[in-house]
């Protein structure tokens, strides 16, 4: 399960070294809603490994500057309190299993 969460809750969760999936999108973002679907499929198979969370960069704009998020979907994945890997745009769920599987 993908939870969506604001700037304290990854901000809390960074600081307890959680391995967190963010994807940083946005409501208006055509390939944001075609990655949301991957995302929540692939949620299920990293139980008790990573949690997945969304992050709406319009309503986040802090995290976006400190990430610099210029493009969106972005997905980030955050090891011990640092990012490990960085994901740009749209990709197939095969690729984004890839890419998480790679950085955590």
């Amino acid at each position: 399960m993908v939870q969506k969460i604001d700037s304290a809750a990854f901000r809390a969760a960074l600081g307890e070294g959680k391995t967190l999936v963010v994807d940083f999108y946005a409501d208006w973002c055509g390939p944001c809603r075609m990655l949301a679907p991957v995302m929540e499929r692939l949620s299920d198979g990293y139980a008790g490994k990573a949690e997945f969370c969304k992050m709406d960069v319009d309503d986040n704009p802090d995290i976006a500057r400190e990430y610099s998020i210029m493009s969106i979907p972005c997905v980030m994945v955050f090891k011990n309190g640092a990012l490990a890997g960085k994901n740009v745009g749209f990709v197939p769920q095969e690729a984004m299993k890839d890419f998480i599987d790679k950085n955590i």
